[in-house]
């Protein structure tokens, strides 16, 4: 009897332990499969902000490439009408000669290391042509200059010699072209002028002209982003006025040396508007870098950047250099009275 009371203890207790090991089994499963599901909401929850932090990434993307491509346009236009509405680009005029119409190009600023003279492309040796010069404003009488005609590419090309001036020298010219119905005149009454300048050579011109497009270029950008509330506006406001210092402040005046012989005739040597403007537009600039170094202040950027472009629409070299030939000194034009 003691012998099966032993046997069936033994069975009882083997029995209670593996039904304590099952039930340990059970919970382990049970906590395991806990953790699985958060394990499952904790993916779920990380794809949900993935696809959202995807979705603003790509916002950011197509605002930025929007701006981008609103500041080149707008840069672009502004260069465009700068460079065709100065005051030395070609004039411009069509002229009907033997029934044929030819866009004639008057040249309205001289290289001093170039040819000293006029060019009309007119592919008609019957033709005749006179320019009429003088120095600018001066009481003295017009000099006649027969055109004289060449082959230049397999085209006749008319020329005629300008008689050369220092730098910043100016004279005014107009011509007469007779074909086979009679003597036409151009310009009489309101003369082309043409304004001497020394040669600049191209390691100097070259960066000049692009540290200038590319701070025209950021300072847009700088403007844009910051009405559109995007964060890298201060990035391009701070490489804007880098450009600007370099291009206008730096390689400005040397280009001008070479040009003219001076190296600033802005405030407060002088009243060169090119020189004043590039001055007004950098203060405006540096104003607007340190208002938005420690707080969000992007009216002044977008302040910045419209007064910039409304400068730099300013005709380049308008009311520029212009030596006085009674004196022999060179003056500028004035940009603001109150300078």
């Amino acid at each position: 009897m003691k012998f099966l009371e032993i046997i069936k203890r033994k069975v009882c207790l083997f029995s209670y332990k593996q039904g304590k090991r099952k039930k340990e089994k059970g919970k382990r499963k049970k906590e395991k499969g806990k953790r699985k599901k958060e394990k499952g909401k904790r993916k779920k929850y990380k794809g949900k902000r993935g696809k959202v932090i995807n979705l603003i990434l790509i916002k950011l993307n197509m605002k930025k490439f929007i701006i981008w491509t609103l500041a080149i346009i707008i840069t672009c236009a502004a260069a465009v009408y700068q460079k065709y509405t100065g005051p030395t680009y070609p004039k411009r005029l069509d002229v009907t000669l033997n029934d044929i119409v030819y866009k004639l190009k008057f040249v309205r600023s001289i290289d001093l290391s170039k040819k000293s003279e006029v060019k009309l492309k007119i592919a008609d040796s019957t033709v005749k042509a006179t320019l009429f010069v003088k120095r600018l404003n001066s009481p003295e009488e017009y000099q006649v200059v027969n055109f004289k005609q060449r082959v230049v590419k397999e085209q006749i090309e008319f020329f005629a010699e300008v008689p050369s001036q220092p730098a910043a020298g100016k004279v005014q010219y107009f011509v007469e072209l007779i074909d086979s119905k009679g003597p036409q005149t151009y310009f009489k009454e309101s003369p082309v002028v043409v304004r001497f300048k020394g040669g600049v050579p191209d390691f100097v011109l070259v960066p000049h002209i692009l540290c200038m497009f590319i701070a025209m270029l950021f300072s847009t950008l700088a403007g844009l982003m910051a009405g559109f509330k995007h964060p890298d506006y201060k990035k391009y406001g701070v490489l804007t006025l880098i450009m600007f210092a370099i291009g206008g402040i730096i390689l400005g005046p040397i280009v001008q040396n070479y040009a003219f012989g001076d190296y600033w005739t802005g405030v407060p040597f002088g009243w060169d508007l090119t020189d004043n403007k590039t001055l007004i537009a950098l203060i405006i600039w540096v104003v607007a870098v340190i208002m938005n170094r420690k707080s969000e202040k992007t009216i002044y950027t977008i302040l910045a950047a419209i007064i910039l472009l409304i400068i730099f629409s300013i005709p380049h070299s308008l009311f520029g250099s212009t030596l006085d030939y009674a004196t022999g000194e060179v003056t500028q034009g004035i940009i603001l009275n109150f300078f």
